[in-house]
């Protein structure tokens, strides 16, 4: 065999071999984070039972993305279902098969507001960096509803992930939300409910899983490589929120899907901003219309 070819074969058998030790470091990694445990100060939660924070807790379940995860009727959806790639999300109401059996107070408040199982492990799919600032009532009232929807067997729970799903896991492409919060904060003050910046920055908070939680956006943490980058919601006057001039326009979009230049959005959350109330669209536009980049 000629030296040339004795090279560019041990070469390659040399690449091979490297890329064999990044793939199984890449999956033990995935399989170590999706199976490592976190220790937090989760707070007991007793669920509301009166019928004004049930409504309340109907519409955080409307409007804050858990109809559109788990279904309406909280028994669990199909997310993903794409050959080897499936996501149908669990069952979150009383019955068999629930992803709730034997959950105590606490883990209410572990796995909503920081997106942990009961025993410590991350819910790679549970958007609770949405969730973590919920004042003590909301979340009372939110765990109150779900608990008061019919009992009923859940659907099948599927995580499948392909392998190269697993490998951005791995190494640290698509983070938990665990990792994305501070664990250390206390619960959100309640601020009254109203037209107002500090209510908008309450109402804002479902949309900082995307556009993150300064708000300038960019690439989805963990999504997928064909999602279109999230928009920078802070430059005003020339940033996107340029585009709507008030809160009807904003909800124009909710309702219709298609942005202020006409073309149809991708990804946004569209089940869940339609069924925001009129005051809660107008606090969240008059809080989006007041951001500004820092200067540095």
């Amino acid at each position: 065999m000629k030296r040339w070819l004795r090279v560019a074969l041990a070469a390659l058998l040399a690449l091979a071999a490297l890329a064999g030790t990044g793939v199984a470091a890449g999956l033990g990694l995935a399989a170590w984070r999706m199976d490592r445990r976190m220790e937090v100060e989760a707070v007991a939660v007793v669920p509301a039972t009166d019928a004004r924070a049930l409504s309340q807790g109907r519409y955080l379940f409307e409007t804050r993305g858990c109809a559109g995860c788990h279904g309406e009727d909280g028994r669990g959806k199909r997310m993903i279902d794409g050959g080897n790639f499936r996501v149908w999300t669990p069952s979150i109401v009383r019955g068999p098969g629930s992803a709730i059996a034997g959950y105590r107070a606490e883990d209410w408040d572990r796995a909503i507001r920081h997106g942990l199982r009961p025993d410590g492990r991350a819910l790679m799919f549970m958007p609770s960096q949405d969730f973590n600032r919920l004042t003590d009532d909301d979340l009372a009232a939110l765990v109150g509803y779900v608990l008061a929807l019919p009992d009923g067997p859940a659907r099948e729970r599927v995580i499948e992930l392909p392998v190269v799903v697993r490998l951005v896991l791995g190494f640290g492409g698509i983070p938990s939300s665990a990792d994305r919060i501070d664990h250390r904060l206390p619960a959100a003050q309640p601020v009254p409910v109203a037209v107002s910046v500090a209510h908008g920055r309450y109402v804002a908070q479902v949309c900082i899983g995307c556009h993150r939680s300064d708000f300038s956006g960019g690439k989805v943490p963990g999504g997928p490589p064909d999602w279109p980058a999230a928009a920078d919601l802070r430059a005003l006057p020339a940033g996107v929120m340029s585009r709507y001039a008030d809160a009807a326009a904003l909800a124009r979009m909710f309702s219709s899907g298609i942005g202020a230049d006409g073309r149809k959005l991708e990804v946004m959350p569209f089940e869940s901003l339609r069924a925001l109330s009129p005051v809660d669209v107008q606090a969240l536009h008059l809080f989006l219309r007041s951001l500004q980049v820092s200067p540095h």
